[in-house]
Protein backbone atom coordinates (compact mmCIF):
# COMPACT_ATOMS: atom_id res chain seq x y z
CA UNK A 1 0.00 0.00 0.00
CA UNK A 2 2.85 2.36 0.74
CA UNK A 3 4.30 2.00 -2.73
CA UNK A 4 0.91 2.70 -4.30
CA UNK A 5 0.56 5.87 -2.22
CA UNK A 6 4.06 6.96 -3.20
CA UNK A 7 3.25 6.38 -6.88
CA UNK A 8 0.11 8.50 -6.54
CA UNK A 9 2.13 11.29 -4.96
CA UNK A 10 4.67 11.12 -7.78
CA UNK A 11 1.91 11.20 -10.36
CA UNK A 12 0.31 14.19 -8.65
CA UNK A 13 3.64 16.03 -8.62
CA UNK A 14 4.24 15.24 -12.29
CA UNK A 15 0.72 16.35 -13.19
CA UNK A 16 1.18 19.59 -11.24
CA UNK A 17 4.50 20.30 -12.93
CA UNK A 18 2.99 19.63 -16.36
CA UNK A 19 0.17 22.07 -15.60
CA UNK A 20 2.67 24.74 -14.55
CA UNK A 21 4.71 24.15 -17.72
CA UNK A 22 1.56 24.31 -19.88
CA UNK A 23 0.47 27.56 -18.20
CA UNK A 24 3.91 29.10 -18.73
CA UNK A 25 3.97 27.98 -22.37
CA UNK A 26 0.51 29.47 -22.90
CA UNK A 27 1.63 32.77 -21.39
CA UNK A 28 4.94 32.79 -23.31
CA UNK A 29 3.61 31.65 -26.69
CA UNK A 30 -0.02 32.79 -26.88
CA UNK A 31 -0.93 35.71 -24.66
CA UNK A 32 2.36 37.51 -24.11
CA UNK A 33 2.49 40.58 -21.91
CA UNK A 34 -0.62 42.54 -22.81
CA UNK A 35 -3.27 44.68 -21.22
CA UNK A 36 -6.27 46.59 -22.48
CA UNK A 37 -5.55 50.05 -23.85
CA UNK A 38 -7.80 53.08 -23.48
CA UNK A 39 -8.43 53.22 -27.23
CA UNK A 40 -9.70 49.63 -27.42
CA UNK A 41 -6.50 48.11 -28.80
CA UNK A 42 -4.30 45.69 -26.89
CA UNK A 43 -1.25 47.27 -25.29
CA UNK A 44 1.86 45.12 -25.47
CA UNK A 45 3.89 45.94 -22.37
CA UNK A 46 7.66 45.90 -22.93
CA UNK A 47 10.77 47.14 -21.19
CA UNK A 48 11.90 50.54 -22.54
CA UNK A 49 14.78 49.04 -24.55
CA UNK A 50 12.48 46.34 -26.00
CA UNK A 51 9.91 48.96 -26.97
CA UNK A 52 12.65 51.02 -28.62
CA UNK A 53 13.75 47.96 -30.62
CA UNK A 54 10.21 47.24 -31.90
CA UNK A 55 9.60 50.88 -32.80
CA UNK A 56 13.00 51.12 -34.53
CA UNK A 57 12.10 48.05 -36.62
CA UNK A 58 8.78 49.65 -37.58
CA UNK A 59 10.54 52.89 -38.57
CA UNK A 60 12.94 50.82 -40.68
CA UNK A 61 9.92 49.23 -42.36
CA UNK A 62 8.50 52.66 -43.19
CA UNK A 63 11.85 53.78 -44.60
CA UNK A 64 12.08 50.57 -46.62
CA UNK A 65 8.52 50.96 -47.89
CA UNK A 66 9.41 54.45 -49.14
CA UNK A 67 12.44 53.04 -50.99
CA UNK A 68 10.27 50.30 -52.52
CA UNK A 69 7.62 52.79 -53.64
CA UNK A 70 10.28 55.02 -55.15
CA UNK A 71 11.91 52.10 -56.98
CA UNK A 72 8.53 50.91 -58.27
CA UNK A 73 7.76 54.41 -59.58
CA UNK A 74 10.91 54.10 -61.70
CA UNK A 75 10.35 50.41 -62.63
CA UNK A 76 13.72 49.68 -60.97
CA UNK A 77 13.31 46.09 -59.79
CA UNK A 78 16.97 45.85 -58.71
CA UNK A 79 16.37 48.71 -56.29
CA UNK A 80 13.20 46.97 -55.06
CA UNK A 81 15.19 43.80 -54.35
CA UNK A 82 17.91 45.80 -52.60
CA UNK A 83 15.38 47.63 -50.41
CA UNK A 84 13.53 44.46 -49.39
CA UNK A 85 16.56 42.28 -48.58
CA UNK A 86 17.18 43.86 -45.19
CA UNK A 87 13.53 43.63 -44.16
CA UNK A 88 13.09 39.86 -44.36
CA UNK A 89 13.45 37.06 -41.85
CA UNK A 90 17.12 37.88 -41.22
CA UNK A 91 15.97 41.06 -39.47
CA UNK A 92 13.52 39.08 -37.33
CA UNK A 93 16.34 37.00 -35.82
CA UNK A 94 17.70 40.08 -34.04
CA UNK A 95 14.80 40.05 -31.57
CA UNK A 96 15.70 38.80 -28.08
CA UNK A 97 13.82 35.63 -27.11
CA UNK A 98 12.65 37.17 -23.80
CA UNK A 99 11.03 40.02 -25.72
CA UNK A 100 9.44 37.68 -28.26
CA UNK A 101 7.81 35.86 -25.35
CA UNK A 102 6.07 39.09 -24.34
CA UNK A 103 4.47 39.47 -27.76
CA UNK A 104 1.02 37.90 -28.24
CA UNK A 105 0.74 35.11 -30.80
CA UNK A 106 -1.28 37.16 -33.33
CA UNK A 107 1.33 39.95 -33.25
CA UNK A 108 4.14 37.43 -33.77
CA UNK A 109 2.19 35.76 -36.58
CA UNK A 110 1.63 39.08 -38.36
CA UNK A 111 5.21 40.22 -37.81
CA UNK A 112 6.84 37.03 -39.04
CA UNK A 113 4.52 36.87 -42.06
CA UNK A 114 5.54 40.43 -42.99
CA UNK A 115 9.23 39.46 -42.76
CA UNK A 116 8.59 36.38 -44.93
CA UNK A 117 6.68 38.47 -47.46
CA UNK A 118 9.62 40.85 -47.76
CA UNK A 119 11.87 37.85 -48.49
CA UNK A 120 9.42 36.71 -51.16
CA UNK A 121 9.19 40.23 -52.56
CA UNK A 122 13.00 40.41 -52.82
CA UNK A 123 13.22 37.04 -54.58
CA UNK A 124 10.38 37.90 -56.96
CA UNK A 125 11.88 41.31 -57.75
CA UNK A 126 15.13 39.58 -58.71
CA UNK A 127 13.36 36.87 -60.75
CA UNK A 128 10.56 38.79 -62.44
CA UNK A 129 10.51 42.15 -64.11
CA UNK A 130 6.95 42.88 -63.02
CA UNK A 131 6.39 46.01 -60.92
CA UNK A 132 2.64 45.33 -60.80
CA UNK A 133 3.29 41.97 -59.11
CA UNK A 134 5.52 43.67 -56.54
CA UNK A 135 2.93 46.41 -56.04
CA UNK A 136 0.33 43.74 -55.21
CA UNK A 137 2.78 42.18 -52.73
CA UNK A 138 3.38 45.60 -51.22
CA UNK A 139 -0.35 46.10 -50.83
CA UNK A 140 -0.61 42.77 -48.96
CA UNK A 141 2.21 43.80 -46.60
CA UNK A 142 0.63 47.20 -45.95
CA UNK A 143 -2.71 45.53 -45.20
CA UNK A 144 -0.98 43.57 -42.43
CA UNK A 145 0.67 46.72 -41.13
CA UNK A 146 -2.72 48.44 -40.94
CA UNK A 147 -4.27 45.43 -39.18
CA UNK A 148 -1.46 45.28 -36.63
CA UNK A 149 -1.45 49.01 -35.88
CA UNK A 150 -5.24 48.88 -35.58
CA UNK A 151 -5.03 46.08 -33.00
CA UNK A 152 -1.93 46.87 -30.93
CA UNK A 153 0.07 49.62 -29.31
CA UNK A 154 3.46 49.25 -27.69
CA UNK A 155 3.59 50.38 -24.08
CA UNK A 156 6.67 50.77 -21.90
CA UNK A 157 6.96 49.50 -18.35
CA UNK A 158 8.63 52.83 -17.50
CA UNK A 159 6.27 55.57 -16.37
CA UNK A 160 5.90 58.11 -19.16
Amino acid sequence: MREMSRNRIYLAIIASLLLVIAAMAYKFIVTGSTEGAEDGRSAIVLEPNERALVLREMRNFVAGLQLIADALSRDDMKAVAKATHGMGMAAAHDAPLAMVGKLPLEFKTLGFSVHREFDTMAADAESFDDPRHTLAQLSDVLQKCVACHGSYQIKSTASE
